[in-house]
């Protein structure tokens, strides 16, 4: 990496819990050079605006939460055991495994109707979520763990929406009572569904 890509990388990293946690909208350049220590004429070297490096902290923050998702999922031996090391990923909303909170709540709430191409990137992480869980169910089913009568899209969908809700009532409420009854009723939904 030369020293220019370790600068830039060095600025998204420190950007990306930033604008996790203040919004796009709410974080300055001035809050970026603070963090960085570097001066507006370094930061525009290597982004040309705002939205460009916010871009790529969200990117950054997505990442972070992937990599950390997929080493909690690695750990299961089976679908269900991966089902529930997902659900407990999710499941301390106060304690987020990425710093300022879930950036797909964040980022999404925020961008929906002012930034199409930040709407795009949380868009397409949705997605992806929900197809990774969708795939789990359907290697459970076909191993004999889960009912071939389960619908894994549709648990797929239900789970990931009742956790970022849940992320959603926990942060405001600030406990994770909420969460935790999510936690019991998707454990037993899985419970369920398992042979």
């Amino acid at each position: 990496m030369t020293k220019g890509e370790e600068t830039k990388q060095f600025i998204i990293e420190k950007a990306a819990p930033i604008f996790n946690t203040k919004g796009i909208a709410a974080t300055s350049m001035s809050d970026i050079m603070e963090a960085t220590k570097l001066s507006k004429g370094s930061m525009y070297v290597h982004f040309e605006n705002k939205d460009v490096l916010a871009c790529a902290a969200v990117d950054h923050n997505m990442k972070i939460l992937s990599t950390k998702l997929q080493a909690q999922l690695s750990q299961g031996k089976s679908a269900k055991e991966q089902l529930l090391a997902y659900i407990d990923f999710f499941s301390n909303p106060l304690n987020p495994p990425v710093s300022g909170g879930c950036p797909l709540l964040n980022f999404g709430t925020e961008a929906d109707d002012t930034n199409p191409i930040v709407k795009e990137k949380v868009n397409t992480a949705i997605k992806r979520g929900q197809q990774l869980l969708s795939a789990i169910i359907e290697k459970g089913i076909a191993d004999g763990e889960f009912s071939p009568k389960w619908n894994g899209s549709e648990f797929a969908t239900v789970l990931f929406a009742m956790l970022e809700g849940g992320h959603l009532m926990s942060r405001m409420s600030g406990n994770n009572d909420n969460m935790k009854t999510i936690e019991e009723t998707l454990k037993k939904i899985i419970s369920e569904n398992s042979i």
